[in-house]
């Protein structure tokens, strides 16, 4: 496998491949007055904004840096239903009813993603069709009882069983003994698509800032949002930070931690070549604890994500680790050129479900999806527009979930998650 220098690519494919234009979005200067301001442009905070707007409200939306810099427009780009962690435990914490509830809300999330792409017309190649692949027989097993336990205590049956050579028209590998094919479960390029939230959200009348970082905010009622250059007063603010929050609410650092994901995007794949790898464009995610994941983009580039690293440094031998494992799963592509590298942060939350919640009676937020936000963020984003328009009860429910902070404090959480991880590790090569 030929790879090109890191030093003459560009960081992420996504960026060179923009197809949304948005209207001037300048930093915010002076003091302005609204009903709602949305701190950070990814897609909790587009989607916040846009739905709220289109209810009547006044909105402000402010980003540090660009719209999509964070997990939203660096991520694998999979829409699918769930949880970064397993329904089970939300069952254990809220009992089958609010899990239940909870499901169908992330399936609803799914729905919406497609249909604000069709709404708002965001050419952000959606795609359907999600596997959920075993590595070893231990996950063949675990795949069957999921299945099972989804169809009998969720009406879950949009997941169907593949191995052999019914999973090679799929997939063209040796390396999975059996997959669960999800029908409910796709895929598009994350950036285009919250470009295009944000996009919707001005034309729905949002006043959008770049480059406009929040520095204090003052948690009275009406708030006050103080960024470099000027101010928001809001009656109800709304933190769509996600993993860029800490230094803003310090008191809310200890429930996510900041994971760096890695990825890489192929040259353009010919048509016999892709066929030789997803002939049917499905997403694919392995069923390691530290998982790969992959997919196909428009124009036919293999898009690889993969390993992890919880202290800020990429994990040794990063490129080799990745080019390898790609080498390994599709003999096919050993001369096929590797264009991008990049990475990114995710938050995760301790217990891998997603952390929604106030502040303050006007002062909410969403975070710690946990690498599966594609479309809950989304789904955020209303549940949040919901309860500032006084209907809270689906928001509720996810705030109902029990969230602890990660042990160790400031000085010893990383390195007690990366010793955690490193027994997961372990886990996944038996």
């Amino acid at each position: 496998m030929t790879v090109s220098s890191s030093s003459a690519t560009p960081a992420s494919w996504y960026r060179d491949s923009i197809a949304v234009e948005l209207d001037p979005t300048p930093p915010l200067e002076g003091d302005v007055r609204t009903d709602v301001c949305v701190i950070g442009a990814g897609v909790t905070g587009c989607s916040t904004a846009l739905h709220l707007a289109e209810r009547g409200y006044r909105v402000v939306l402010l980003e540090a840096l660009t719209v999509g810099h964070g997990a939203s427009g660096r991520s694998g780009g999979q829409i699918l239903p769930g949880l970064g962690t397993d329904i089970g435990t939300v069952e254990k914490a809220l009992g089958r009813s609010a899990a239940r509830d909870i499901w169908e809300m992330s399936r609803e999330a799914v729905r919406l993603t497609a249909d604000l792409v069709e709404r708002h017309e965001i050419p952000c190649d959606l795609a359907w069709g999600y596997l959920h692949a075993a590595v070893k027989p231990r996950h063949v097993h675990e795949l069957r009882q999921w299945q099972e336990s989804m169809a009998r205590d969720y009406d879950y049956t949009s997941m169907e069983w593949r191995e052999g050579e019914e999973l090679r028209q799929h997939v063209v590998t040796d390396a999975y003994p059996a997959a669960l094919w999800e029908s409910e479960g796709g895929h598009l390029h994350p950036l285009n698509y919250t470009l295009g939230l944000a996009r919707a959200a001005q034309r729905a009348g949002v006043s959008l800032h770049q480059y406009s970082p929040v520095v204090d905010i003052d948690y009275s009622d009406p708030a006050t949002v103080t960024t470099e250059r000027g101010r928001v007063i809001a009656d109800h603010v709304v933190l769509a930070t996600n993993a860029y929050g800490d230094r803003l609410v310090p008191k809310m650092s200890g429930r996510i931690m900041r994971a760096a994901n890695y990825m890489i995007a192929t040259e353009p794949m010919s048509e016999a070549q892709a066929s030789q790898v997803l002939p049917r464009n499905d997403a694919l995610s392995d069923a390691n604890f530290v998982l790969d994941y992959y997919r196909l983009s428009a124009d036919r580039r293999l898009i690889y994500g993969g390993q992890v690293s919880y202290d800020g440094n990429p994990p040794r031998d990063l490129d080799q680790r990745i080019d390898g494992k790609i080498r390994r799963l599709f003999p096919v592509l050993d001369d096929i050129d590797i264009q991008y590298r990049w990475g990114g942060d995710v938050a995760i939350t301790l217990n891998r479900a997603p952390d929604f919640g106030r502040l303050a009676p006007n002062i909410y937020y969403a975070q710690g999806y946990s690498g599966h936000g594609m479309a809950l963020a989304g789904m955020a984003g209303k549940l949040l527009a919901e309860t500032i328009s006084g209907q809270s009860e689906r928001f509720d429910i996810f705030a109902a979930m029990p969230h602890r902070t990660f042990p160790g404090g400031r000085w010893l959480r990383t390195p007690l998650l990366v010793l955690a991880t490193t027994f997961y590790k372990l886990r996944d090569r038996l």
